[in-house]
């Protein structure tokens, strides 16, 4: 199995220091593995992702969030997610595409993350419509992301996913956005 974090190289060029204890955190996830599963109906892999479109949920170290309709994706740490995709049954039309190299992921943490979000993106981000586990598209300052709302420790955290080139422009929007809430980056 590849490492994929020893070749990596983030679409965030600049490097910060973390602040420890910072009430606003926006951390780079991008060396992350991202995958996108399509599976068509009835197919056993779709069977065994059993995620519904719109949300997301934790199987070990693997985030599997249901993007679009028949398509999820999987992120998290190399080995467990290619395991989990190893462990996919075969059957009917199936794809497996790997977007760790091509897509930046970005994770905003903190009381104030809501807040940071909303100067940029026009979703609704109160708890009733981006509940735990939502899973979301939209613009992001400018940008089209895929969101997903992961609480760290039970506060707000969300992981913002864009294509890389847009990386580091997206990143330092985030940066420009949380910066009167104390954010610290990383």
């Amino acid at each position: 199995m590849p490492d994929e974090t020893a070749s990596f190289k983030s679409p965030v060029l600049n490097t910060y220091t973390i602040v420890e204890g910072a009430e606003l955190q926006l951390i780079d996830e991008s060396s992350k593995s991202k995958f996108v599963i399509r599976a068509a109906p009835g197919t056993p892999a779709r069977a065994s992702l059993a995620q519904v479109f719109a949300g997301s949920r934790r199987s070990n170290d693997v985030l599997i969030a249901g993007t679009r309709p028949d398509e999820w994706m999987l992120l998290g740490p190399s080995e467990p997610v290619h395991r989990r995709i190893a462990e996919l049954p075969e059957g009917g039309h199936v794809s497996v595409v790997d977007w760790t190299h091509g897509r930046a992921q970005f994770r905003l943490t903190g009381t104030a993350a809501t807040r940071t979000l909303e100067k940029v993106c026009s979703l609704d981000w109160s708890d009733a419509m981006m509940p735990d586990g939502a899973v979301t598209s939209g613009s992001v300052a400018m940008v089209t992301c895929d969101l997903i709302r992961s609480d760290v420790d039970s506060t707000p955290s969300y992981l913002i996913l864009c294509d890389r080139s847009f990386g580091q422009y997206l990143f330092d929007a985030l940066i420009d956005a949380g910066d009167e809430f104390g954010l610290s980056v990383g």
